[in-house]
């Protein structure tokens, strides 16, 4: 009984401390936090260690010993139309199903979304919600989303160990988080910024999840006023830009239809065949991201250029045939 009331009066507190936090900007003395919550001044250290290292809250501590949270943390009240609320609705089923990992602040953000829904759409979000409690939830990776949000927010330098792609070793960068973005493409969340490491200076995304180390510094930024994320990923086909390159795509009759039903890329361009077929034509920033979405379309569409991926597509389709139509080692191995 004692013990309950005790937790109780803990997490009371834990509410009160937040508040008060909120409420007075210029920050509050472990002390004047204790004469506001009624508590000892080792009670309430002991409260604001649990929110930073257990709850995860942005509490800092300023020089003049006092207590602050950062600004944004807490998003005013907002209501929603139903047209609106059911645009989140979709956007947060898609999300569910697409993620592979389980974020506690994403399901946080969607129980709270579900009390704003009417009913029925209520009802088929907190399915889609506790289904994804089956996904595992990667600590390590969570610490770095919440890191990365606060630095962003508060626009701080980070130090992080990254492990890319096609590298076997680890490197650090000194990060300035100017965006993040997820993208559809693997269905991943990239922080950009600009980045240095040893000579090397350039504006990167960096794949949250390959993030093995993160540390906020103590250091601000600004981002370039003439910095635009819509500009910078303006030709890209997911989160990878450069030079644009001009793809033509030969789509079959039998898919023409839905080939235009959707807008794929801001710069697309389609022209129709008399044979019922289409080509399409854009201007994308790096070829890497779209190429599993033409492999996706099989024997419907043929690449015309740029000669370099299409010779791509005939390298593949000699390995296809040789799989397929001459059998791969694993079918000689079942039939031995």
């Amino acid at each position: 009984m004692n013990k309950n009331r005790g937790d109780n009066s803990r997490a009371v507190r834990l509410t009160q401390i937040q508040y008060f936090l909120h409420k007075h900007p210029a920050g509050l003395t472990s002390r004047e936090l204790a004469e506001l919550c009624d508590a000892e001044v080792r009670t309430i250290q002991r409260d604001l260690l649990i929110l930073q290292a257990d709850l995860h809250i942005p509490i800092t501590k300023r020089r003049n010993d006092r207590y602050g949270i950062i600004k944004d943390y807490n998003l005013p009240p907002v209501s929603y139309s139903l047209y609106e609320a059911l645009e989140l609705f979709l956007a947060t089923r898609l999300m569910l199903h697409q993620t592979d990992d389980n974020n506690p602040h994403v399901r946080a953000a969607l129980i709270k979304l579900i009390s704003l829904l009417p009913k029925s759409a209520a009802v088929q979000l907190r399915k889609g919600v506790n289904a994804s409690k089956n996904k595992p939830v990667d600590l390590d990776e969570v610490n770095i989303f919440e890191k990365t949000a606060i630095a962003w927010v508060t626009q701080k330098r980070v130090k992080i160990i990254y492990h890319s792609l096609k590298s076997g070793d680890e490197k650090e960068w000194i990060l300035n988080p100017y965006f993040i973005e997820m993208t559809g493409v693997g269905f991943s969340t990239y922080v950009i910024g600009y980045a240095e490491s040893g000579e090397e200076k350039l504006i990167y995304p960096f794949k949250l999840n390959r993030i093995k180390e993160i540390t906020v510094l103590d250091e601000d930024f600004e981002i370039p006023a003439d910095l635009s994320l819509e500009k910078l990923l303006g030709s890209s086909w997911g989160i990878i830009w450069g030079e644009d390159t001009e793809v033509k795509l030969k789509f079959a009759p039998g898919v023409t239809r839905r080939v235009k039903e959707s807008n794929w890329h801001p710069s697309q361009r389609i022209e129709s065949l008399p044979d019922g077929g289409c080509i399409m034509t854009m201007q994308v920033g790096s070829t890497l991201e779209m190429t599993p979405w033409i492999r996706g379309w099989g024997p419907d569409v043929e690449v015309i250029s740029p000669e370099g991926l299409r010779q791509e597509f005939v390298e593949w389709a000699k390995q296809w045939h040789k799989m397929y139509c001459l059998g791969t080692t694993l079918d000689k191995k079942n039939h031995d």
